[in-house]
């Protein structure tokens, strides 16, 4: 695996620009593989072995995703929109599972590690690479109950919307007074259709 720096180095290229986000990113991967036993899943047979779940849509997620090679199109990442500097790393054919917090004290412990720069983003941006990771992160073991649709693989779990047909994949239908439905006919979609358009 590469070092800390080229990992940084690669996952602020991909994501577009370095931030503090992108420190804590690498460094949460790291130490999360790490606590699960495996070393360098991006580039080995291992990227089957693991699966990440994120809690916030930010810049460490990213990273997280650059260093682990976990992806939503691998089913390996899993997006649980809580707001939270924090992610789950789970170890598949062990089970072992870390859930990995970044602190808030951590913000104003930077000043402590890069005292001699005054711009709050370049501080802690620098003070994140060095501070130790007891102050950086609060890890918890962890148990995580996931269904065989959730996990990576094939689809094998379909089912039509009995009102539209759309095919649903992985079990992620919504039961409605005994009907099977996708979540926009169980109007709890993310959209509202408008009309239909002729391409």
């Amino acid at each position: 695996m590469m070092d800390f720096e080229q990992l940084l180095q690669g996952s602020a290229k991909e994501h577009g620009h370095l931030c503090p986000g992108q420190v804590v990113g690498v460094r949460m991967a790291l130490l999360g593989l790490k606590l699960i036993g495996l070393e360098n899943p991006k580039e080995s047979r291992d990227i089957k072995k693991i699966v990440v779940y994120v809690e916030i849509d930010r810049c460490a997620t990213d990273a997280i995703s650059y260093v682990t090679g976990v992806k939503l199109g691998r089913r390996s990442l899993k997006f649980k929109d809580y707001g939270v500097m924090a992610a789950t790393f789970v170890n598949l054919e062990t089970h072992k599972a870390f859930r990995i917090l970044s602190t808030e004290e951590s913000r104003r412990t930077a000043q402590k590690y890069a005292p001699n720069i005054k711009d709050p983003h370049e501080q802690q941006l620098e003070a994140y690479k060095i501070m130790p990771l007891s102050e950086l992160f609060k890890v918890t073991q962890v148990q995580v109950d996931s269904k065989a649709s959730d996990m990576p693989g094939p689809a094998e779990f379909k089912a039509a919307c009995e009102k539209c047909g759309l095919v649903i994949r992985d079990s992620k239908e919504v039961m409605t007074n005994n009907q099977t439905l996708c979540h926009a006919c169980a109007d709890i979609g993310y959209y509202q259709k408008i009309k239909s358009v002729s391409i």
